[in-house]
C-alpha cells in the first residue's frame, strides 16, 4: 500500500511521523513524507524518500517563542500580540498554497493519508480533493476533553478547549477557503477537528495514558478510533554518544539541561546561569545545545556541552533533566525514570509541565521567568528521593519504543485496508 505522511513542525512535532512511516517501510509499503525543508535529511537518515513540505521551521521559531513569552508578560496588550501572532504565523499562511500542491501531487494514488497536529486543515482539504482516508497521529490530547488540565473542573477544560478550536479555525479560515477554492472543493462550515471525526477517521494519540489520567477511560467510546500507542520515536545514536557517556562515568551522574528546538534568547547568560546553579548544587551540568547557539563553551570542568544526543541512553544514566516540555523530550524522561524540570516556553509546552506535576516526578515553570535562585528551589525540590522514586515507578507504566512503533503501524495498516475493503 501506499502510505503518505504530512508532518510540519520542530523536530519533535515530525519525528513521531518518521517513526510512524519507517515501520510502515519496514513491513514493505511505499512510504512518502512530506515534512519541512530543514527535516528532509531526519526522514533521509532511516532510508524515507520525503519531499519540501512548507518553510525552514527556524523561520518562525523566534517569533514563536517572542509570542508566548510576552502572552504571559502584557496578555492585555492585544495590538501588540496581534502583531507578533502574526509574524509567527506568517511563514506558513504564505506557504498554504504551495503546501497544498505538493501534498496534492504526492497523495495521487495514495491508499491513506497520515498528518500530525499542525496544517491538519491543509491536509483534511487534501484528502477530500483526493478522496482517499484520512489518520491523524497526535502526540498531545488536542481533541476536547476534560483531563488535560487535572487540577481544573471537567466542563471548564472543555470549553476551553472547544474555544480553542473555534479560534484555531478563525484564523486559517480564509487561507483554508483559498485553498479550497483552488482544489474546486465547496466551502466548509465546521472546524478541521469536527470535520475528521465525522469522517471517522483514525486518530492516533501518540503519547502514554497514564501523563493524563482518566483520558483513556473518558474517550473509551470511540473505540479503536482514538488508541493510545506511546510516544514515537526514532531513538537515533549519534556521533557523540560515547563521548558523553564516558564523561558521565568519569563523575558523579550529571543533570541534563537541554531546550529543543526553540532557541534561547541569550545563550551565555543561560550557560553561566546553569553553570552557577550546579556549582551551588554540588552538581554537574550536561547541556544538549539544540538550535540554541552555546558555541561559547563555559570552561568549567562540571560542565560540558554537546549537540545532538540520543535520549534513550542518555537520560538513565542522569539524576534528572532539565528542558522545555517538547513531547518527545518529556517521553524520554519518563521512560528513563528520572525527575523532570520543565522550563517551558509555549502553550503545549505549559500543558506538558502540568502533566509531569500531576505525576509528582517533576515541578515546572516559565522559562522567562527562571532565575538562579528559581532553578536552585526548583532542583532541589526534583532531587529527592522521594520524587526520583515516583519518577521509577512512572517508568514501568510508560510504552517501550519498539512496542509503540509496532502498535502504530498495526492500526495504520489495519485502518487502511478497511477503508480499501
Amino acid at each position: 500500500m501506499k502510505f503518505v505522511l504530512a508532518f510540519y513542525g520542530t523536530r519533535g512535532d515530525v519525528e513521531p511521523g518518521i517513526a510512524a512511516g519507517r515501520e510502515l517501510a519496514r513491513r514493505g509499503h511505499d512510504v512518502c513524507m512530506a515534512v519541512p525543508p530543514d527535516l528532509i535529511s531526519a526522514a533521509e537518515s532511516v532510508g524515507l524518500g520525503a519531499v519540501a513540505y512548507g518553510p525552514d521551521t527556524r523561520e518562525w521559531l523566534e517569533a514563536t517563542r517572542d509570542f508566548w513569552k510576552r502572552f504571559f508578560r502584557n496578555f492585555w496588550n492585544i495590538q501588540e500580540l496581534k502583531k507578533l501572532l502574526q509574524e509567527s504565523r506568517d511563514p506558513g499562511t504564505q506557504a498554504w498554497a504551495q503546501m497544498s500542491a505538493t501534498l496534492a501531487e504526492v497523495t495521487e494514488g495514495a491508499d491513506l493519508l497520515v498528518t500530525g497536529v499542525a496544517y491538519q486543515e491543509l491536509a483534511v482539504s487534501v484528502a477530500d480533493y483526493r478522496r482517499v482516508p484520512l489518520a491523524t497521529l497526535l502526540w498531545f490530547p488536542i481533541r476536547v476533553n476534560g483531563r488535560l488540565v487535572p487540577k481544573l473542573p471537567v466542563p471548564v477544560v472543555r470549553a476551553a478547549m472547544r474555544a480553542y478550536e473555534w479560534v484555531v479555525w478563525r484564523g486559517v479560515r480564509k487561507v483554508e477557503g483559498a485553498q479550497r477554492r483552488d482544489l474546486g472543493l465547496p466551502k466548509v462550515t465546521a472546524s478541521a477537528p469536527r470535520r475528521i471525526i465525522d469522517r471517522g477517521s483514525l486518530e492516533i494519540q501518540a503519547y502514554d495514558p497514564v501523563c493524563f489520567p482518566g483520558l483513556a477511560a473518558e474517550w473509551a467510546a470511540w473505540g479503536d478510533r482514538r488508541p493510545f500507542v506511546g510516544t514515537l520515536t526514532l531513538e537515533s545514536p549519534t556521533d557523540a554518544d560515547d563521548e558523553v557517556h564516558a564523561w558521565i562515568a568519569g563523575g558523579k551522574p550529571p543533570i541534563f539541561f537541554g531546550f529543543g528546538s526553540i532557541p534561547v534568547e541569550s545563550p551565555a547568560e543561560t550557560l553561566a546561569m546553569i553553570g552557577s546553579v550546579c556549582a551551588r548544587l554540588g552538581e554537574r551540568a550536561l547541556i544538549g545545545a539544540g538550535w540554541s547557539d552555546f558555541s561559547e563553551q563555559s570552561g568549567l570542568e562540571h560542565v560540558k556541552v554537546v549537540g545532538a544526543v540520543n535520549y534513550a541512553t542518555i537520560f538513565p544514566a542522569c539524576r534528572a533533566v532539565v528542558h522545555h516540555g517538547g513531547a518527545g523530550t518529556t517521553a524520554a524522561g519518563l521512560r528513563a525514570g528520572v525527575p523532570a524540570l520543565i522550563l517551558w516556553m509555549a502553550d503545549v509546552q505549559l500543558m506538558w509541565g502540568a502533566a509531569i506535576k500531576g505525576l509528582n516526578v517533576g515541578t515546572a515553570r516559565r522559562f522567562s521567568a527562571t532565575t538562579e535562585e528559581t532553578m536552585v528551589a526548583d532542583l532541589r525540590a526534583v532531587l529527592t528521593p522521594e520524587c526520583a522514586s515516583r519518577a521509577r515507578t512512572v517508568a514501568t507504566q510508560m510504552s517501550k519504543p519498539a512496542e509503540s512503533a509496532a502498535a502504530a503501524g498495526d492500526f495504520l495498516e489495519d485502518f487502511a485496508r478497511r477503508q480499501v475493503g
